[in-house]
């Protein structure tokens, strides 16, 4: 993955979507998305959100949502191994 809080390994991004984090919280400057058919949740740095290539991805999003989120929090309408490889694209920032 092209993501990882200070601290976490790839592993934890995964453990995270499926429930064995025993907190859901999200840390402060990251956000929760919900991505792909299966909802998979990723916590991602919100300097993601300033990346043109993820802008494109929330107008999709609002597009396809408008303001209302089926998981309660973003929806990013696209397959996970998309979202990864753009995602990924932004590593060191």
């Amino acid at each position: 993955m092209g993501f990882r809080l200070p601290g976490t390994t790839r592993s934890s991004f995964s453990a995270a979507s499926k429930g064995a984090w025993k907190s859901l919280e999200v840390p402060k400057g990251y956000v929760a998305v919900y991505v792909g058919e299966k909802m998979k949740r990723f916590v991602i740095p919100i300097s993601y959100l300033n990346q043109p290539s993820f802008q494109d991805l929330l107008s999709q999003a609002e597009e396809e949502f408008g303001y209302e989120h089926p998981m309660g929090g973003l929806t990013i309408p696209c397959r996970e191994d998309v979202f990864l490889d753009i995602t990924s694209q932004f590593n060191g920032l």
